[in-house]
């Protein structure tokens, strides 16, 4: 079997020049973005001033152009953007990264109204900003003590009244590698400019002032105070902010590992932006594993570990529940453990212990909960159900059936003909499974032979479901030569719908 083959730098000087120069002179009358890298890189024989040049003169013209991109040239006017910031990144900062800076600022600054230009559904060039953000930092990094001093006043120059908020990210990007000295002189500058903005706002919408660029500039002070070390700062400022911009979580982590234990208790048990899960209220698991640990460095660890049962009670947090046994002493943990399976089977609310045990994984005792609540199981739940299933077929052929018909039920019970193809999967997978799933059934679960009875009867009319089927052929028998893929399948329909266990995921495969 020949080996396949991976590209090198070596191995593409096989070819020889001449053949290699070819083959880029083609792929660049193709490609308008990767021409561009290629000139820039013939440029870059002269120096990074006519890279510079080449490059200014493309980003003179984003900055001017104003027409609409439309749907079917975004991908090329995004691929053209990347080649823009790859030279600046890769050709000039190489060369000279004080150069490559300057225009890296240019560029950001042109986002708005790029964003204007062209239909932004796919995130794509919005990627390639946040990618041009990145480089700022590496380019810093780079700069010589006299220009990383001059890089506060041309941040500020290019993007100071930016509003998408990639002015407090460039400040966030650059701040650790510039110099103190530079640092205190920004914050000093923003400290006063905001001041004055928000004396003006005042005037005209009194208490709005955390919706204007203020609200961006405390953001730059704050990367600034951490890039300073300075935590009194950064706390002094995130406390001025209004209780539910408050980052509460974030200063209580920072406290805690500055040491400051008690400060921290505090900020984690404040109302401000948490990451809160519908009717968990202050339970939400990243708070509930923040306190914990703040409270064992403060040496009161039952009260931490009274905590973590309690929001596992509430949320049934499998990585809560991990933290908790791992506290416990010697073989402590394992009677906790097997109390906490028998309290999530006992959940008024069965999906959630059933996302608990494939979180944990327990598939057994995930069947064991679906066996239990047989009639509970909602079909709709399309991007769930089917991976479920899928994953106990082989152990739990019941507890899988019972998924697949509701799966099934739903869709003809709704006569969704897009999804009669997944439904025709669906019963192959039942009728594949009844030889296991029928002899363990204790009575209250119709046989396979009485569901398809069934189903004939209350779905007679929907011939297209039935035509995906094979129009009443289950029982027949493959002859020979012929594959034996169960006539459910007919047509190729594939497994159902593919998708990760993401309970809040919103992709469509079928209406």
């Amino acid at each position: 079997m020949a080996r396949k083959l991976v590209l090198t730098t070596d191995k593409l000087k096989d070819p020889g020049a001449e053949k290699l120069a070819q083959l880029v002179l083609d792929e660049a009358e193709r490609n308008a973005g990767f021409r561009r890298q290629v000139k820039a890189a013939l440029a870059g024989k002269s120096g990074p001033v006519a890279i510079a040049k080449l490059v200014d003169r493309r980003l003179s013209g984003l900055a001017r152009a104003r027409s609409f991109i439309e749907w079917d040239k975004a991908r090329a006017f995004a691929d053209d953007l990347r080649s823009l910031t790859d030279t600046l990144a890769s050709e000039l900062g190489a060369a000279a990264p004080a150069l490559a800076l300057d225009r890296l600022l240019r560029f950001i600054a042109t986002h708005e109204q790029v964003f204007e230009r062209v239909d932004e559904s796919s995130g794509r060039v919005q990627d390639i900003y946040c990618q041009a953000v990145a480089a700022t930092g590496d380019l810093a990094r780079r700069l010589t003590p006299a220009e990383a001093d001059q890089l506060p006043e041309k941040i500020m120059a290019a993007l100071g009244e930016s509003t998408h908020g990639y002015l407090a990210e460039v400040t966030t990007a650059v701040a650790p590698h510039l110099p103190q000295d530079s640092l205190a002189r920004w914050d000093a500058d923003l400290k006063e400019v905001i001041a004055e903005r928000q004396a003006e706002e005042a005037l005209r919408v009194p208490d709005c002032w955390f919706y204007s660029m203020t609200s961006q500039w405390v953001e730059m002070r704050q990367a600034i105070a951490r890039a300073r070390g300075d935590l009194d700062l950064l706390v002094a400022l995130e406390t001025a902010k209004r209780p539910h911009m408050q980052d509460t979580l974030g200063i209580a982590a920072q406290l805690l590992e500055a040491g400051r234990n008690a400060e921290a208790l505090d900020w984690v048990r404040k109302p401000g932006r948490r990451a809160l899960v519908e009717d968990e209220g202050d339970m939400s698991p990243p708070r509930v594993s923040l306190e914990a640990r703040i409270l064992e460095a403060l040496g009161d660890a039952p009260a931490a570990q009274a905590l973590r049962w309690q929001c596992f009670e509430t949320t049934l947090s499998a990585e809560i529940l991990r933290n908790y046994l791992g506290q416990l002493p010697g073989f402590e943990d394992i009677e906790a453990e097997d109390r906490a399976h028998a309290f999530a089977l006992e959940k008024p609310a069965p999906e959630a212990a059933l996302q608990f045990f494939l979180d944990w994984p327990r598939t057994d005792l995930a069947a064991e909960l679906i066996v239990m609540h047989p009639d509970h199981w909602d079909g709709g739940d399309w991007h769930i159900l089917p991976k479920v299933a899928a994953l106990l077929e082989h152990d739990h052929p019941l507890a899988a059936t019972i998924l697949y018909r509701a799966l099934l039920d739903d869709i003809l019970t709704r006569a969704r003909p897009k999804a009669y193809g997944h439904g025709a999967t669906y019963l192959g997978k039942l009728a594949l499974l009844a030889e296991d799933a029928d002899p363990v059934r204790s009575g209250e679960f119709p046989s396979h032979a009485t569901y398809l009875a069934g189903l004939k009867k209350a779905h007679h009319r929907k011939s297209a479901f039935w035509s995906h089927v094979g129009e009443g052929e289950e029982e027949k028998t493959p002859q020979a030569g012929t594959s034996r893929r169960p006539v459910w399948a007919k047509g190729g329909v594939s497994d159902g719908p593919e998708r990760p266990l993401n309970r809040g995921s919103s992709e469509v495969r079928y209406p």
